[in-house]
């Protein structure tokens, strides 16, 4: 079974991630953060990642711990629960359209973590949600998931459908990425050997 929980406390956050790689996109976020929670629940849907999110963070400063710290604890879930990635594609991409966005997602589950991020959001604020976290969350998942992932935004006029389409696009690139792949199921996806 591929499945997987974190705990992780700091004097900022107190957090628990589960989540099952072979689940239907089953989902119970709840970080405190309105806007986050509904990128969150994106997330698992399209990636098919059964996910349940606790996040009890000092949003009374601001949002920031919360939604980095979520993106350390869900990056050190998908490690743990891909071990030695024995058997799966390895590889995933997703080009998506949302009504005036068209997000570009491409992932490697190299054990490598890189984030390249060309996206730029045209307000400053979705509600009460700092735009610029959500390249934090991704910069979080990337470096403690070992993921190398490229997001660009070619196209877009609003904030949410841009941040919307990144959450979507990595998650379509993620469901590729941790599949199994039938024709090579007891091997790692590499000429090295390891990852």
């Amino acid at each position: 079974m591929r499945r997987a929980k974190i705990d992780r406390t700091t004097a900022e956050t107190k957090i628990t991630v589960e989540i099952d790689l072979d689940g239907t996109g089953a989902y119970d976020n709840q970080t405190g953060v309105g806007f986050f929670d509904h990128m969150l629940d994106q997330l698992s849907r399209h990636a098919l990642i059964d996910m349940t999110v606790r996040c009890d963070g000092d949003t009374h400063i601001d949002d920031h711990h919360s939604v980095e710290d979520v993106g350390i604890a869900l990056g050190q879930a998908l490690t743990q629960t891909l071990g030695d990635k024995r058997g799966i594609r390895r590889y995933g991409a997703c080009l998506l359209p949302m009504d005036d966005a068209l997000v570009r997602a491409a992932l490697d589950l190299s054990g490598r973590p890189f984030l390249v991020w060309n996206v730029e959001m045209p307000t400053a604020k979705i509600g009460s949600f700092d735009t610029e976290l959500v390249r934090e969350f991704f910069q979080a998942l990337s470096t403690h998931g070992g993921i190398t992932l490229h997001v660009d935004a070619l196209h877009g006029i609003n904030s949410h459908h841009i941040a919307e389409a990144a959450f979507k696009a990595v998650a379509r690139a993620l469901r590729d990425a941790v599949e199994t792949d039938p024709r090579k199921s007891d091997a790692v996806p590499s000429t090295k050997g390891s990852l």
